[in-house]
């Protein structure tokens, strides 16, 4: 079973949005969604994110329809150190098109999507502990908008987009293209996320190709649940279009989710409807990096050890601040003294108050 303290930071980890450091007590994962999170998954953390997905594609001046059936899988490796990550993405489909005019029918396997890159958050909005520090004086105070919310976690991502053989999906295109991309990841509220990016794909190629995507992430009042909603759009000589679509994905275990969304299309040529269900699952080895003592920063420790600080003390002195200082209460012999101070004062017709 999930504990306690980690359903809380739960909420802030689900989906495409989870997550303000590099590595999380739960697992980081872009799914259902297409958009990708401004966060790598941490540092030696392998992570598998795979799905299965149909897709009706009609297409009005074409006068055909097609279906599609196939997978997708994206391979996640944190590399080096937690801001950098190697990823795979691969959607592998058969297109099954019937010619409506002519009533004959073609059919194909291959690669939509295959490519491979590097992404590296180059600024972190949360990486400051008293930024990220919830107040605890007021709930409203953690959870009411404020535009500052709004200033993102950047990312950067290069990498390239391969072709083996002739590929029906891509005629025309170069064996290898290459690709980058911007994404940016805002925590609007404690629960909703904005994760956006910007892409230009297929560098090189006859057709390249620009895309944005934008998601809108939340968490239920149950942090195993959350819900999405995305847009995307593709301009491109080849193909252009704007898709919609909205899941939801529920966390099993720390290292285990999964999830479910559907989409549309905009326009009839093609229409399209798809629905994708899938799983992540992380390979937990992350270990926290060893840090020398000269590079730690001493103000986490309790401050910088001041001058002198490692002299004996005086007797009767009481200069520091460490475990020697602690009060343990009157010695035998004082307390003796002390009762015997008290009585006499007693004796003496003193009243106490």
């Amino acid at each position: 079973m999930i504990k306690q303290k980690q359903l809380v930071l739960l909420a802030f980890t689900l989906v495409s949005f989870i997550g303000y450091s590099q590595y999380t007590d739960v697992i980081n994962s872009n799914r259902p969604g297409l958009s990708v999170s401004a966060y790598a998954v941490g540092r030696n953390v392998l992570q598998v994110e795979a799905g299965l997905r149909f897709e009706q594609s009609d297409h009005s001046l074409l006068n055909t329809e097609a279906n599609l059936w196939g997978s997708d899988i994206s391979l996640r490796y944190g590399l080096l150190f937690e801001q950098l990550e190697i990823n795979y993405e691969g959607t592998f489909q058969n297109k099954k098109t019937r010619f409506l005019n002519t009533g004959t029918e073609d059919s194909f396997w291959n690669f939509s999507r295959n490519r491979l890159g590097l992404k590296f958050l180059v600024y972190d909005r949360y990486k400051s502990e008293e930024r990220n520090k919830p107040n605890i004086r007021s709930w409203r105070a953690n959870n009411v908008f404020k535009f500052k919310n709004l200033i993102p976690s950047i990312s950067v991502y290069g990498g390239a987009t391969f072709n083996l053989g002739e590929n029906p999906f891509y005629l025309g295109d170069p064996t290898v293209s290459y690709r980058a991309m911007i994404a940016t990841q805002s925590k609007i509220t404690p629960r909703i996320v904005f994760i956006s990016n910007i892409a230009y794909d297929r560098i090189q190629s006859p057709y390249p190709e620009m895309s944005y995507l934008i998601s809108l992430s939340y968490a239920f009042r149950n942090p195993k649940w959350s819900t999405f909603v995305e847009n995307q759009g593709i301009q491109s000589d080849r193909y252009s279009d704007v898709l919609l679509r909205a899941g939801v994905a529920h966390l099993l275990k720390e290292d285990l989710q999964v999830d479910i969304n559907m989409g549309a299309s905009f326009k009839n040529t093609p229409s399209r409807i798809f629905i994708t269900a899938g799983m992540s699952y992380r390979f937990d080895f992350h270990q926290d990096k060893e840090k020398a003592i000269e590079d730690q920063d001493a103000d986490q420790n309790g401050g910088a050890i001041k001058k002198n600080a490692m002299k004996k003390k005086k007797k009767g002195k009481n200069n520091g601040s460490g475990a020697e200082d602690v009060d343990l209460g009157p010695s035998k012999k004082q307390a003796r003294k002390m009762k015997k101070k008290k009585k006499k004062k007693k004796d003496n017709g003193v009243i106490e108050f």
